[in-house]
């Protein structure tokens, strides 16, 4: 071979198959990598970046939420009066034994209404009653029909009273045979009168409702005896020894 065969043959074998110099391809590529990683990481770094501040600014807010909200909720508590060991009296009703009984004017069983003057000069038993037909209710003013005679005897007039429609009264009064009016006040203007409206608790709940009252008043107008929380079983009995001892 000659010495221009030669250095031709050692040229060709020094270069790669692209034509260009031997190493240049992976430097480039090393460089492409390296660039990209580093291009890649000034991208990806500002948005690092911002999402810690964003993260750090949230913690701080919410930080400063609960301590004002804590902060609140301690001079709330600071401002409140303290609980006495004692506790409060129940509040007392507006009627009383000797005062002056309330006027009413309401529609009673049979379409009629009724009032207080329609008793004047004779002595008058309001018995408040929670619902029609329901068993204690239904005891008391069969109790008080079984003994309006007697009542009737003594001069005292007998009136059942509760929150329910005059049609509800009317068959309450046909269903048991009733022989005392019954008014309907489903305003309870005249229960919240006579005290017999008001807080009642039944199986650990409280609500508003009829409190069973019975109120006795006298050929003056005047309350003579007032009985609240009811127990049916011989009450109207006591009612009627009431009447007969003014």
């Amino acid at each position: 071979m000659s010495k221009k065969s030669r250095k031709k043959s050692s040229k060709k074998a020094s270069r790669p198959a692209s034509g260009r110099p031997a190493g240049t391809k992976s430097a480039a590529a090393t460089k492409t990598k390296s660039g990209t990683t580093r291009r890649t990481a000034a991208k990806k770094s500002p948005k690092k970046a911002v999402a810690k501040v964003v993260t750090k600014a949230v913690a701080k807010a919410v930080a400063r939420a609960s301590h004002s909200t804590a902060s609140k909720r301690l001079s709330a508590a600071a401002k409140r009066p303290r609980a006495s060991a004692t506790k409060s009296p129940p509040p007392k009703h507006a009627l009383a034994e000797g005062t002056k009984a309330p006027d009413f004017h309401l529609p009673r069983d049979g379409g009629s209404s009724v009032s207080l003057s329609d008793f004047d000069g004779q002595k008058l038993v309001l018995f408040f009653y929670p619902r029609a037909d329901t068993p204690g209710c239904t005891r008391e003013a069969i109790d008080f029909t079984r003994l309006h005679a007697q009542f009737v005897d003594c001069g005292t007039a007998v009136l059942g009273i509760s929150a329910d429609p005059q049609k509800a009264q009317e068959a309450f009064r046909d269903k048991h045979k009733l022989g005392v009016p019954l008014i309907s006040d489903e305003a309870h203007e005249m229960l919240e009168a006579y005290g017999a409206w008001g807080e009642k608790s039944m199986y650990g709940k409280t609500f508003l409702g009829i409190i069973r009252t019975t109120v006795l008043i006298g050929e003056d107008g005047r309350i003579m005896r007032i009985w609240r929380n009811v127990r049916v079983d011989g009450h109207a009995d006591d009612v009627l020894a009431a009447a007969r001892g003014l």
